[in-house]
């Protein structure tokens, strides 16, 4: 990728001429991501298994039939998939990238899977001759919309240096946590602590409205407060105003906390919050919510009380 220096010689800015990126996994997080890449005036080869959407097509992005024929084309690949054997097929399939690449190219994976499988797909991909970063993200729908996710990311110091002007149009902090599988174990750190969260606030909003306050303006108050979080912000006024249409859906947070609770018990290392977590989630899955929102964690405390947040006592 050409990086641009100022006349004067000193360090190159952020800006990069315009570079051939591929993006495979364009759903709901992919399709923004892909399209601020696409309006900074980056080449965007895209591949989904559905049909790339016309708001990424119309713009310049280039269909293409595999993620063999995105990483012959591009010289950077960025991949965006559910789970950890998406990102296995994305990249070893019969027509998936690996076949496609050639020696110095950089696969970035920004999907949140297994650390262990991380580490053995980026040994893989260095064999080729090619460097892998790991670089899952966190901030939902919305920070993908408003190029505000957090990016956590695992690998070399340079590569990511490389591929960081990227980064900086998909999002706002963006840390090198480490090396390769060090950005998955962050992110599954972060998913217990927004699980947890989510928990505690549907338990106090529950709580407050069966004894008969306002559960709106009692997140109002505790906004300005020490319990104020990004969670009660936004996902408190999901459960206020029966909003669960999916952001982040429980299905993919099941598997994140999956991810966390089989690491924990090969450590021998007990999260006992994070699996009531993860039975509440089940619970919701159970009663047809695989594709709640993942604020809908609520509706397992309601369930339990008998009771639903702005309900008449």
């Amino acid at each position: 990728m050409d990086v641009a220096r100022d006349k004067t010689g000193g360090a190159p800015p952020k800006e990069t001429h315009m570079s051939k990126i591929g993006f495979v996994g364009l759903g709901i997080m992919g399709t923004p991501m892909a399209g601020h890449l696409i309006a900074a005036g980056h080449q965007l080869f895209l591949y989904d298994l559905r049909p790339p959407k016309a708001e990424l097509t119309d713009k310049g992005g280039v269909a293409c039939a595999s993620g063999k024929e995105v990483a012959e084309k591009a010289d950077i690949v960025f991949v965006m998939v559910p789970d950890t054997p998406d990102v296995g097929a994305a990249l070893f399939s019969e027509n998936g990238i690996a076949a496609g690449l050639s020696k110095g190219k950089i696969v970035v994976d920004m999907s949140s899977i297994s650390p262990v499988e991380t580490k053995e797909y980026a040994a893989k991909i260095e064999a080729l001759g090619c460097e892998y970063l790991d670089a899952p993200v966190s901030g939902g729908e919305v920070g993908a919309k408003q190029a505000s996710l957090t990016i956590m990311v695992g690998g070399k110091d340079a590569v990511f240096d490389t591929v960081k002007p990227l980064f900086e149009l998909m999002g706002k902090n963006i840390t090198l946590v480490g090396g390769t599988g060090a950005g998955q174990t962050c992110k599954v750190a972060n998913q217990i602590i927004v699980a947890l969260t989510i928990e505690a606030v549907g338990e106090a909003l529950l709580f407050a409205s069966k004894a008969g306050a306002d559960p709106a303006k009692v997140r109002q108050a505790l906004m300005g407060g020490f319990a104020n979080s990004r969670i009660l912000e936004v996902h408190g006024e999901r459960m206020v105003k029966r909003n669960f249409d999916p952001g982040f859906r429980i299905a993919l947070h099941q598997k994140d906390l999956n991810l966390a609770l089989s690491a924990a018990r090969k450590m021998g290392l007990s999260l006992p919050n994070t699996a009531t977590a993860q039975e509440l989630f089940n619970a919701c899955a159970a009663h047809g919510g695989a594709a709640w929102d993942h604020s809908g964690m609520v509706k397992a405390l309601e369930l339990m009380a008998n009771f639903e947040i702005g309900q008449t006592s």
